[in-house]
C-alpha cells in the first residue's frame, strides 16, 4: 500500500473509532481503546478483502466496505468485552 492509502486508512479508522466513542459514551481511556480497536479492525478487514479479492467501495487500493465492517465488528466485540464487571467476583466469605 502507498503512503496516501495508509493515511486514508488511518483517517477513516480513527473517524470510525471516535464516532463509536461519541455514540456509546466513555472517558479518555475508552477513546484510546476505541481508536486502537478501530485501527486493528480496519486493518483486518482490509487484509481479508485483499486476500479474498473482495471489491466493495474501493478507493485506490483501500477496500472501504470490508474495512469499515471489520472495524465495526472489532469495536462492538471490544466494547462488549470491556464491560466485564470485575467487582462482581466475590473475594470474601472464606471459611
Amino acid at each position: 500500500m502507498t503512503l496516501p492509502s495508509v493515511a486514508l486508512s488511518l483517517v477513516c479508522s480513527l473517524l470510525i473509532g471516535s464516532l463509536f466513542h461519541l455514540v456509546v459514551d466513555g472517558g479518555a481511556a475508552r477513546l484510546l481503546l476505541y481508536m486502537l480497536l478501530s485501527i486493528a479492525g480496519f486493518a483486518a478487514g482490509q487484509w481479508i478483502a485483499s486476500s479474498q479479492d473482495l471489491t466493495l467501495l474501493p478507493i485506490g487500493p483501500v477496500q472501504l466496505g470490508p474495512a469499515i465492517l471489520g472495524s465495526l465488528v472489532v469495536l462492538i466485540v471490544g466494547h462488549w468485552l470491556s464491560k466485564v464487571n470485575m467487582q462482581s467476583v466475590d473475594h470474601g466469605d472464606t471459611l
